[in-house]
C-alpha cells in the first residue's frame, strides 16, 4: 500500500508499530493502537509487515506465507 502524504519521518520510523505510540501526540485523533493490531494479525498469521523507504508518502509492504 503506498500513498502521497507527507511520509514519516526518520525519527518515527522505530515506533510506528508500538501500542498506544503516536505520531503528533497533541492532536490525539486516535489510541495508537492500528498499526500494532495490523502487525499482530500479520504476524499470527506467520506474516512480516514494514515500511520501505520511498520519496514522497509511505509505503508498506506485506508478506505472508502461501
Amino acid at each position: 500500500m503506498h500513498d502521497d502524504g507527507p511520509g514519516v519521518a526518520d525519527e518515527v520510523r522505530p515506533h510506528l508499530f508500538e501500542r498506544f505510540w503516536q505520531a503528533h501526540r497533541a492532536e490525539r485523533n486516535s489510541a495508537g493502537l492500528g498499526l500494532a493490531i495490523v502487525k499482530g494479525i500479520v504476524e499470527a498469521h506467520g506474516g512480516q509487515i514494514s515500511l520501505v523507504p520511498v520519496e514522497r508518502g509511505a509505503c508498506f509492504v506485506l508478506t505472508l506465507p502461501r
